[in-house]
Parts: C-alpha cells; sequence; structure tokens
C-alpha cells in the first residue's frame, strides 16, 4: 500500500494504490482562508460574495468581500456562521490572516474573482432564475409559443430525414 498527494500545494487529494485498486479522496471545498463564500438567507446582504479572512470557530469566520460589478455594494467585515454560507470554488491565495479590506480588495482583483465567478456555472444559473422570476404572464406565453416553434421545426427536419432515409 503506498500513498502520495497530488495537487498544486493548496487543494490536495490523497491517492492510495493497494495492488490493483487506487483509491482517490475527494476534492471537498474547503473552509480555508481566502475561500469566496456566498452568503445566503434573508439578510440585508443575502446574494452577495464575499472571502473568508480568518476563520474564529467551527461556526464561525470573519468574512469581507469588496464592492465590485459583479458583487455590487460588496459585504462589510463582519462575523458570519457557516450555516449562513455555501463555499465557492474559488479562493483567493494571496491573502495573509486578517488581512485588511484595501489588502483584501487588491488580492480579489489579482484572483480575478468576478471573471471567476461570471464565468461559473452557478452564477449563469442563478442570473437565468431571477430572469425567469421576472418573466410576466405575457412573457412565459412567448416563451411557450417559440418552444412549440422549436418543436415543429424539429419534428419537420427529422421526417424529412426518415423519408429519404
Amino acid at each position: 500500500m503506498s500513498g502520495h498527494e497530488v495537487g498544486n500545494g493548496v487543494r490536495t487529494r490523497t491517492i492510495i494504490t493497494m495492488g490493483d485498486a487506487t483509491v482517490v479522496g475527494a476534492k471537498w471545498r474547503l473552509v480555508e482562508l481566502g475561500r469566496v463564500v456566498l452568503l445566503q438567507g434573508n439578510g440585508p446582504y443575502a446574494g452577495r460574495l464575499a472571502t473568508i479572512v480568518e476563520i474564529i470557530d467551527h461556526k464561525r469566520a470573519l468574512v469581507d468581500g469588496p464592492a465590485t460589478e459583479a458583487n455590487p455594494g460588496g459585504v462589510p467585515r463582519q462575523s458570519i456562521s457557516f450555516s449562513d454560507v455555501l463555499l465557492t470554488g474559488i479562493v483567493v491565495h494571496q491573502l495573509t490572516l486578517s488581512a485588511r479590506s484595501g489588502a483584501v480588495k487588491r488580492a480579489w482583483e489579482a484572483a480575478k474573482v468576478d471573471e471567476q465567478w461570471k464565468a461559473s456555472n452557478w452564477y449563469k444559473k442563478r442570473v437565468q432564475n431571477e430572469r425567469r422570476k421576472a418573466l410576466t404572464d405575457f412573457d412565459r406565453f412567448k416563451v411557450m409559443r417559440l418552444k412549440k416553434q422549436r418543436r415543429f421545426e424539429e419534428g419537420k427536419a427529422l421526417a424529412k430525414i426518415k423519408a429519404s432515409a
């Protein structure tokens, strides 16, 4: 039985080889310094991004989120419970323990967190859900008609292919 760790030094996965079997450890989103979190709940900052600046204990962390285009208004430095945040896959590696807000903003921009967030499927799905919630009854009707048209055209094309085969 042999084991080694694979990764970039920050995010590692343990790989253990036992005979013919290779066991690969899961790649968890760890609570760590610099981890970007999405605030949830009914608070004033719900839906905004922040980064973990310091871990207080096993239930709470100090977070800070600079105001940017993707994070309007930002999140002021505050203690927050882990039950009120969702861990994203984005990590700001340049942060030091208890970094001040200016340093957090510089590290945030250097890590291109906004671009990573906007490129993520999670962000795209959130935007899509917000657009769907904003639809009026008439907009939903128009979407239904367009879907019916698309299905009709697909059916015509499929029938044409079947007829030629």
